[in-house]
């Protein structure tokens, strides 16, 4: 059972890690995981019926059966199945959520071990400081190409300038409490983006570096596209800057086009232009293109109130492995179905 709120003693500390087809670095994962959990419930410092939540966000290969032998062999390893892929962000918000009601705190890590799990420890200190949001942040991009160094920095930049209210150079390894998780929820949005939506729940917060490491074995599940598509998808989600830049982007064209019509007409009279090649080249390319951004600017957020309105459920649960009288079952709004 979940500690009282305001205790700091011996936390029941969930980590919450999401899956995709990582059969290759599981045995790894979890025997250094396992290792450090069990060091700091020796310590007292989290509490002995802390656990290990791997969430399988609808792998193709061996992974849930991984999860499964852990559980079998040890009951530290818990499994949580969705029944199909959702994404990475839906499937960490299945963990987290799942854990909410059984725990003290969660702490959610990639499962590749490009997080340090030593930075575990720091956080809870935090927690135990008085921290009810703890981010990870990297401390350098060393180990980044030159290309995913710069792309990296150039988000984190652009979704500031939208108004995302991101923290620099922070992903979605973060320590949250228990009250926290349940701001979270009330977050009722279909689309989610939670590096922009845990600023948003407020509560004391604090932050810790680490150095990122090189994925241990397998395929990064996220290529530049993915990367693309994630930022398009906090901007539109978080922000409606974008709608403002195309209203003010308008009056500054209207603003140019009296200038240009003006310039037009005095080159028109004094015979030094050909008639309407001005005003063909503006209108087809110019004018044109910015109507095309425009049009494809307000199609992504007239996507996003289709999605919403449709109300579906963020993820459907198909299988969880936890201890006995733990009961990870969530109201249908939070998208959770066993």
């Amino acid at each position: 059972m979940a500690h009282m709120p305001g205790e700091k003693t011996s936390p029941r500390l969930f980590v919450v890690l999401p899956c995709f087809n990582e059969e290759e670095v599981l045995p790894e994962t979890s025997s250094r995981l396992k290792d450090v959990m069990k060091d700091l419930i020796s310590r007292s410092l989290i509490s002995g019926e802390s656990r290990i939540l791997f969430v399988n966000d609808g792998s193709t290969d061996g992974t849930w059966s991984l999860i499964k032998k852990l559980h079998e062999d040890d009951p530290l390893f818990q499994g949580l199945c969705l029944s199909r892929n959702s994404g990475h962000q839906n499937a960490l918000t299945a963990g987290i959520f799942a854990a909410a009601r059984i725990c003290d705190i969660t702490i959610s890590m990639d499962a590749d071990l490009q997080d340090d799990i030593g930075v575990i420890e720091k956080m809870v200190g935090k927690y135990k400081e008085g921290a009810d949001v703890v981010y990870g942040v990297r401390s350098d991009r060393n180990t980044d190409t030159f290309f995913k160094r710069t792309t990296a920095e150039c988000f984190y930049r652009f979704m500031d300038r939208m108004g995302a209210g991101t923290v620099y150079n922070h992903a979605d390894c973060r320590l949250m409490s228990a009250r926290a998780l349940e701001a979270l929820m009330q977050f009722g949005e279909v689309n989610l983006f939670l590096r922009g939506l845990v600023p948003l729940v407020g509560f004391p917060s604090a932050v810790v570096t680490y150095e990122r490491h090189e994925r241990f074995a397998g395929k990064s599940k996220y290529p530049l596209s993915k990367m693309l598509h994630f930022a398009a998808e906090g901007i539109t989600s978080l922000s409606v800057r974008p709608i403002r830049m195309i209203t003010g982007l308008g009056f500054g064209i209207f603003f140019v086009s009296i200038i240009v019509l003006i310039y037009s007409l005095v080159r028109y009279f004094t015979g030094h232009t050909i008639p309407g090649w001005t005003t063909t080249v503006l209108s087809v390319w110019a004018i044109g293109g910015l109507i095309m951004i425009s049009l494809g600017i307000i199609g992504e957020y007239t996507g996003k109130i289709y999605l919403e309105t449709k109300r579906r459920p963020r993820f459907i649960v198909s299988d969880y492995l936890g201890d006995e009288g733990d009961d990870p079952l969530l109201t249908d709004r939070h998208g959770v179905t066993i």
